[in-house]
């Protein structure tokens, strides 16, 4: 499932093919993806300039003057801007057509899901989607630190893995980064997030941070369908330290990584560099 920083490169990849250009038209090949899709990309958004292309948490919204198409890739979703007759394929569900610019030919942002667990929705000027209301900070604003993360987890008894994963204590941090901040800050992930001292909070809201912000910079994790924008891989996959590696040796310490269920995701770590 694409994860934050894979949205973000995304969001990156797409904002310099659609910012000021209008959308002319919408062709919806299915009448639904995990929702029915909203009537307003039909009805409301041909004609409208995008003015902006910004991200919060996993969703992208494309902004307009009229209002915002909310867009979610869920497990296997892509957007691509591509020349208009290009070939349709299995899958693509969505075109939004692009009026020509820079004396090019017209084109069209496709939104392909295969597994049909993405969304196209509409946020009316002035609201927030549901899908946005309780959302906690991104992590990588400054609202996001261990002062906020140990003040937040007081008294919980969840894992701390499953508390860094609640979108509406700090959005985007998924499965794999979650795993990858909670070895680099040496915390065990079923540990309680209650039990976990301030200063440790410190070390991990700074992991987060910078995986994060490294994991923007190498385009993301290649995990099963995730492409950019330019069908170019991500690449941080390659350097991951704990997870998909369970059974194999810790990078840093040599002892062996285990591998257990939390909140039902799983979950790998060392219990010898972990505590």
């Amino acid at each position: 499932m694409p994860e934050l920083p894979e949205v973000e490169t995304t969001r990156a990849g797409l904002a310099p093919h659609l910012l000021g250009r209008r959308v002319l038209g919408a062709t919806l090949r299915r009448p639904d993806l995990r929702w029915p899709i909203a009537p307003e990309i039909s009805t409301v958004l041909p004609g409208q300039r995008i003015d902006a292309v910004r991200r919060r948490a996993k969703y992208l919204l494309l902004d307009t003057a009229a209002g915002s198409a909310l867009m979610h890739l869920g497990m296997s979703g892509s957007l691509r801007v591509l020349p208009a007759a290009t070939p349709v394929r299995a899958h693509d569900h969505v075109d939004l057509a692009l009026e020509p610019r820079h004396g090019e030919a017209g084109a069209v942002l496709r939104f392909n899901d295969p597994r049909r667990f993405g969304c196209v929705l509409w946020q009316a000027p002035g609201t927030l989607h549901p899908l946005l209301a309780g959302l906690g900070p991104e992590p990588l604003s400054d609202v996001f630190d261990g002062d906020y993360l140990f003040s937040l987890s007081r008294g919980r008894r969840a894992p701390v893995k499953t508390f860094l994963m609640d979108q509406s204590v700090v959005v985007g941090v998924g499965n794999i980064y979650a795993a990858e901040a909670l070895f680099e800050a040496g915390i065990a992930p079923a540990r309680a997030a209650g039990r976990v001292s301030r200063e440790r909070y410190v070390a991990l809201a700074d992991a987060v941070k910078r995986i994060l912000a490294y994991a923007i910079t190498r385009g993301g994790t290649t995990l099963r369908d995730f492409i950019s924008p330019d069908g170019a891989p991500g690449y941080f996959e390659q350097e991951l330290s704990v997870y998909g590696r369970d059974g194999q040796a810790c990078l840093r310490c040599g002892h062996g990584l285990r591998h257990a269920v939390l909140g039902q995701r799983a979950t790998v770590w060392c219990a010898r560099c972990q505590r």
